[in-house]
């Protein structure tokens, strides 16, 4: 075993201890930096944003010059060169549409040009993927043409380039995961992605206002809309876990809490489709990172209701002392650190921001730390090293852990799930449930007359494809 291997089996360790919300030797260190990377290894932000190659390069330099623990693999995920190769008309590109030193911004439509209509939700109900496919693509994209226009040369190249480049970006991460690795012994902090059901209606679909209004209008539409998208969502979680289970799955909370949503739209409909999902991929043996972007202090007592270490609590304006004590002693937590302080304080106080988080919060172990939120090119360089540095000498254990940790969770897989029964028997969603499916073997079959050889095979052969257009349409609407 090489030094780097033996380094990187400890900060594997670390990691999952202190996840496990146990106490490891010493607190681990894992920055969602993102354009920050750049500004570090002397890339633009355009450069960054628009070559991921570039990015990765510059994750790797930052991983090893500062000796973290865990790092994204791509902080910068949204790769602006499949946006514009996919023609998204929701996204300001760095060098294009904006300054090439600003990161790269989501552009929400006003009402009238939502890009699902109000009268539209029996539709989405009736079939997520097929309304994703003929009615959301075309509408986000300038160059894919709808379902009742001509096909073009334009929109059929759009759909090829735009489908080969995620699944070339997609592959590019696994190497990029081993040369953390074996460059520099870091570990890789997630795998996967997830967003709330509610969420993604407000983020991709209706539009914060639209989804507001409809909340008026219309609330139990929503919710069986959000009910519809649930087993979907859920799909796309699973498949992009960590089959080793070991890392979390990244869940990117946006506009679910209050104040953008009052508490009772809370209990209504943002939690009831959130927590099945959760508690059926903890069962899964995937533990959830609840990276709560804004203040989700008011839905703390909500959280707790969670199983025992089924999340990591990442707290961003949140209340990290108020989450400790609601539930500190059965998740492990991770951010605090202004990001304002990273940016324009002193470095004495950046110290004592760190140390009021630890003395607050990780005596017990159970703490990771980050920044408040994920960090742009506005961070500074000092500061950063002045916090890694820091928490590396104060935040030693005298009494923790360091034995190696083979897998994360340690559980095992449950049959016996409320997910199905719960969200799907008593609100109609059976029939709903073929997630990760474009077009049914069943359907497919009856357009073949007749078999000579095996139809094993073929079935085999023509669902692992189909899961790919599946895969497709799904993570054009939570990854980019």
């Amino acid at each position: 075993m090489t030094q780097t291997d033996q380094l990187y089996n400890e900060r594997l360790s670390r990691y999952l201890t202190t996840m496990r919300n146990e106490k490891p030797d010493k607190i681990p260190i894992r920055p969602f930096a993102a354009e920050f990377t750049g500004k570090y290894a002397g890339f633009t932000v355009q450069q960054i944003t628009h070559d991921y190659n570039k990015a990765f390069e510059a994750v790797r330099k930052c991983a090893a010059d500062f000796d973290w623990d865990a790092v994204v693999a791509n902080m910068v995920y949204v790769w602006t060169g499949l946006t514009q190769a996919l023609g998204l008309k929701y996204y300001g590109i760095p060098g294009v549409d904006i300054p090439p030193e600003t990161g790269f911004q989501y552009l929400e439509p006003d009402e009238e040009n939502a890009f699902m209509k109000a009268d539209e939700y029996d539709e989405l109900i009736d079939g997520p993927t097929t309304f994703l496919y003929t009615k959301w693509l075309p509408r986000v994209s300038n160059d894919i043409s709808s379902i009742d226009e001509p096909s073009s040369h334009r929109s059929n190249l759009t759909l090829v380039k735009g489908s080969m480049a995620m699944l070339q970006y997609f592959n590019d991460f696994g190497p990029q995961i081993d040369k953390l690795k074996s460059e520099s012994g870091t570990v890789s902090a997630i795998a996967g992605i997830f967003k709330a059901p509610f969420d993604i209606i407000g983020d991709k679909l209706r539009g914060y206002i639209g989804l507001s209004m409809d909340m008026i209008t219309q609330p139990e539409k929503v919710l069986a809309a959000c009910e519809a998208l649930m087993p979907h969502l859920y799909n796309v979680a699973l498949n992009s876990a960590d089959p080793n289970h070991q890392v979390p799955i990244g869940f990117w909370m946006h506009r679910g809490c209050v104040p953008f949503i009052s508490p009772d739209q809370f209990n209504s409909h943002y939690w009831p489709t959130l927590k099945p999902i959760i508690e059926e991929l903890w069962k899964n043996g995937h533990q959830t990172l609840f990276y709560a972007e804004g203040d989700w202090t008011h839905h703390l007592q909500s959280f707790a209701e969670l199983p025992e270490r089924s999340i990591v609590f990442h707290a961003d304006r949140s209340d990290i002392f108020k989450a400790h004590k609601i539930f500190g002693h059965k998740f492990c937590l991770s951010g605090g650190i202004p990001n304002g302080a990273l940016s324009y304080q002193t470095p004495a106080d950046v110290r004592n921001y760190c140390k009021k988080v630890i003395d607050g919060v990780a005596q017990e172990g159970g703490y990771i730390l980050d920044a408040s939120a994920i960090m742009q090119n506005d961070t500074s360089i000092e500061n950063m090293q002045v916090m890694t540095d820091f928490v590396r000498d104060y935040g030693v254990y005298s009494s923790g852990s360091s034995n190696p940790v083979q897998t994360y969770p340690n559980i095992i897989p449950s049959s016996d799930s409320t997910f199905g029964n719960e969200y799907g028997m008593n609100r109609s969603i059976k029939k709903r449930m073929n997630a990760g499916v474009c077009i049914p073997w069943e359907e497919k079959l009856k357009e073949i007359p007749k078999f000579s050889g095996d139809i094993e095979i073929v079935k085999s052969i023509w669902e692992d494809i189909d899961s790919l257009g599946n895969m497709f349409i799904w993570h054009c609407l939570l990854s980019f």
